[in-house]
């Protein structure tokens, strides 16, 4: 697949309604611990445990006051490279420059960094940009369309996927017949 898993040292995007199940199977598929920074105040919850192949206890969960909050704890873990995945949630969007210091965030401490955005909401400093959306099939729930809608390094397209909980790795499957 191009452009997966994402590029080390280097800020990604995902969006869409299963952008959350990207970045676990990313992190399970890399073998990585995962830093996720999301504000405190969102209702929704993550349930690691519901992802196949993904082990929560690799997860460290960090939550803050706001969006400027999340952006430099976020810059600080990429910085540091600990850890070697830092998801982050963002609710609004962020500029250019906010983009540009989590890009050399990433590369001074040879992370990767994903970001969790709302649809639309990209930046221009992204590496690449992923929408990720479930696609129904009544013989497997693991089965999504990943759209690569920016690709600062090669071509974009999409694939369909699904988790493969033997090998614990994403596949390329066979688009479902309608």
């Amino acid at each position: 697949m191009i452009a997966y898993p994402p590029r080390r040292s280097r800020v990604h995007e995902a969006f869409g309604p299963a952008a959350v199940s990207f970045a676990l199977w990313t992190a399970a598929q890399i073998g990585a611990d995962v830093f996720w920074v999301r504000e405190g105040w969102r209702p929704e919850r993550l349930n690691p445990p519901g992802f196949g192949g993904f082990d929560p206890s690799r997860l460290i969960l960090a939550q803050t006051k706001d969006q400027t909050d999340t952006l430099a704890v976020a810059e600080e873990a990429l910085r540091d490279g600990a850890v070697p995945f830092v998801v982050l949630e963002l609710t609004a969007p962020i500029s250019l420059t906010a983009g540009r210091r989590l890009q050399l965030a990433a590369r001074a401490g040879t992370t990767t960094g994903l970001c969790l955005i709302p649809e639309g909401m990209g930046c221009n400093a992204a590496e690449t940009r992923w929408h990720c959306a479930p696609v129904f099939d009544a013989q497997d729930s693991t089965r999504q369309c990943w759209s690569l809608k920016k690709n600062k390094s090669g071509t974009n397209g999409a694939w369909h996927v699904r988790w493969d909980p033997e090998t614990h790795r994403v596949t390329v499957v066979s688009p479902v017949r309608e």
